[in-house]
């Protein structure tokens, strides 16, 4: 049995977006399940003491900023780092992730998160807008009427509360957030972390 990783995603994250192609190629090299889980980010910097981006102080932001460009030029990916739509609202684009997942399977859901990432931080597009996400959908070749539909439903509501309980029981304060064979490791820069990981013994 291949090992898992579960792979906490806020998509509007930009560091969810520096690091997940990286996790992706990593967890294909090596054999490796993905467990993807978007979860509320909000929801849980309630419970972990996390502050919003303008809540934080000057020199944090300021930071900030240095280490997105650090990290876009050595993941070689395009970014804006002061996007047209940012902060932005990103349940419905979760739960557009949730739904292709129990309709099409991980792999078309990764793909998917990743177009949606993509989105904010290359393409200056809102994905709190049903439109954008439908027009993403659409570009993969999927069923967007339906991926949409199925996103609003009781179920996939479900699944999304599940995941931020999860990541709330988990301790997860931050994204993205991975777990492999029971150890946590928080933020695209502690990926070499998890590439050790995956080439562990069980």
């Amino acid at each position: 049995m291949s090992k898992l990783c579960e792979y906490y995603l806020s998509p509007h994250s930009p560091y969810c977006y520096l690091g997940h192609a990286h996790l992706v190629k990593l967890a294909k090299q090596h054999g490796v399940q993905i467990v993807l889980k978007p979860f509320d980010l909000s929801k849980v910097f309630g419970v972990s003491g996390g502050l919003p981006l303008a809540k934080r102080a000057p020199q944090r932001q300021a930071y900030r900023l240095e280490e997105l460009q650090r990290w876009s030029a050595f993941r070689q990916l395009p970014m804006n780092l002061h996007p047209t739509f940012f902060p932005v609202q990103s349940e419905a684009a979760s739960k557009l992730i949730i739904a292709t997942q129990l309709a099409l399977g991980t792999d078309a859901a990764l793909t998917l998160a990743g177009a949606v990432m993509r989105a904010i931080w290359a393409e200056e597009r809102n994905i709190a807008d049903p439109e954008t996400l439908r027009a993403i959908a659409v570009e993969l070749g999927h069923d967007a009427n339906n991926l949409l539909k199925s996103s609003e439903t009781v179920s996939v509501q479900v699944e999304f509360d599940r995941f931020t309980d999860e990541a709330m029981a988990a301790n997860v304060f931050g994204a993205p957030w991975y777990v492999v064979d029971g150890v946590a490791y928080w933020g695209q820069d502690r990926l070499d972390f998890v590439e050790r990981a995956f080439l562990e013994k069980a």
